[in-house]
């Protein structure tokens, strides 16, 4: 592969475990060398991440401060709205081989195209809503392949809360989360609507429970990229910080 420096490059993968071909965007920083490892971050929702929250001119920023390791962003688009729910979220039909898709085919490609860290604590997944719930699923799930993750209003159910409580190896996982305290009714996929806030803020009181290494942050705003934007360069410093 050629890597382009500082540009977003387009790929396919054929995903086994998906039955499709998935697109990825990826990020390689401007100041990449092969002669250095790199940290992996990995962003559900991939083409809002580079559109909306600016993520590579986020980490070339923060990379440029020394406030986070050297890192490759790889978005993971999602083709529509039904896509998005199906893989993201607990009950979705291919959401358990969208998991294994991210663990056992995404990650030994990007270690053999790439110069990674090839552990858990090298590789970040982040997401907004439900692409928040997928990342802290996966994290739940293969903790020693996803050792931090990064959860921008995440959606949080009860299937959600009961991994969280039964998970019992807290200190694998490094976590960011935000919320805002103005979604309280949040419109979902089939068109109902939901309180984001009272969940989040279960979920918070379980992960400083359980003592995970964890950062809370609860902004005045409500469920929209208007929010999440600013508080990227702050998800990201915790999760990736030198």
């Amino acid at each position: 592969m050629t890597i382009q420096k500082g540009i977003v490059n387009e790929q396919t993968i054929y995903s086994h475990e998906l039955q499709e071909e998935v697109t990825l965007l990826i990020y390689v920083p401007s100041t990449f060398s092969p002669l250095y490892k790199y940290s992996l971050l990995i962003a559900q929702d991939g083409k809002d991440y580079f559109m909306f929250g600016k993520v590579g001119r986020v980490v070339e920023s923060l990379m440029e401060e020394k406030k986070i390791d050297r890192t490759i962003v790889v978005g993971i688009p999602y083709k529509d709205v039904n896509d998005r729910y199906e893989k993201y979220h607990p009950e979705g039909k291919q959401h358990a081989a969208y998991m294994k898709f991210l663990t056992n085919e995404l990650v030994p490609h990007l270690d053999r195209e790439f110069p990674t860290y090839q552990m858990g604590m090298g590789r970040a997944l982040i997401g907004d809503s439900l692409g928040g719930a997928v990342s802290l699923l996966a994290g739940l799930a293969y903790p020693h392949t996803f050792g931090k993750i990064a959860m921008q209003s995440p959606y949080i159910d009860e299937t959600i809360l009961k991994k969280i409580e039964q998970f019992s190896e807290p200190h694998l996982l490094h976590l960011y989360h935000s919320i805002g305290s103005e979604e309280t009714a949040v419109k979902t996929t089939n068109g109902s609507f939901r309180d984001f806030v009272t969940p989040n803020r279960k979920a918070r009181d379980l992960f400083v429970q359980k003592g995970f290494s964890y950062k809370y942050e609860e902004f005045a705003g409500d469920h929209a990229w208007t929010y999440w934007q600013p508080d990227l360069p702050k998800a990201l410093e915790h999760i990736l910080a030198l």
